[in-house]
C-alpha cells in the first residue's frame, strides 16, 4: 500500500470513528514533508460543542501547537470530504502544501463547489489540490450515516 493510499485509509478510519460517536463521519490526517503522520482526527463538533471542531481544523491546531508555528509549509492534508469554506481558509492560512480529499460536497464544499475559496484573492496561499481520492468509500460512509439518521 502506498503512503498516499495509507494516509487516506487513516483518514477513513478517523471518519468511521467520528460516525460511531454520532458525528458527521469526516476524518483528516496531516502529514509532514517527510511523510510522517503528525496529526489525525475526526469531526468533534457535537462532542466539544464547538462548530469549528471539524477534522481539518483539529489536525491543523494540533500540528501548529506541536510545531510552535502557525505555518505548515510542506505538509499534506488528507480529508475524506471536500473541505468547507471555513476549513479551506484555514488550510490557506496554514500554508499547507497539498490537499487530498475524497468525496465532493455539493452542499457545503468550499474548494470545487460553492464559493471556491482558493479562487479568491483573500486566499493568500493555494495548495495543490487532488480530489476524488477514495471518493467511493467516503461517499458510502456519509450516505450510510445520514440514511440511519432519517
Amino acid at each position: 500500500m502506498s503512503d498516499f493510499t495509507s494516509h487516506m485509509s487513516l483518514a477513513l478510519e478517523e471518519a468511521c470513528a467520528a460516525g460511531e460517536r454520532g458525528e458527521v463521519p469526516v476524518g483528516a490526517v496531516l502529514v509532514d514533508a517527510k511523510g510522517h503522520v503528525i496529526a489525525k482526527a475526526g469531526n468533534r463538533t457535537r462532542e466539544l460543542s464547538d462548530p469549528t471542531a471539524h477534522a481539518e481544523i483539529l489536525v491543523i491546531r494540533e500540528a501548529c501547537k506541536d510545531a510552535d508555528t502557525e505555518r505548515l509549509m510542506g505538509y499534506s492534508l488528507y480529508v475524506t470530504l471536500e473541505p468547507c469554506p471555513m476549513c479551506a481558509m484555514a488550510i490557506s492560512a496554514a500554508r499547507i502544501a497539498r490537499l487530498y480529499y475524497g468525496a465532493a460536497d455539493p452542499k457545503s464544499g468550499g474548494i470545487a463547489q460553492g464559493p471556491r475559496i482558493f479562487d479568491h484573492s483573500q486566499a493568500h496561499h493555494v495548495p495543490e489540490v487532488y480530489d476524488g481520492i477514495s471518493a467511493r468509500e467516503s461517499e458510502s460512509l456519509l450516505k450510510g450515516f445520514f440514511a440511519n439518521r432519517r
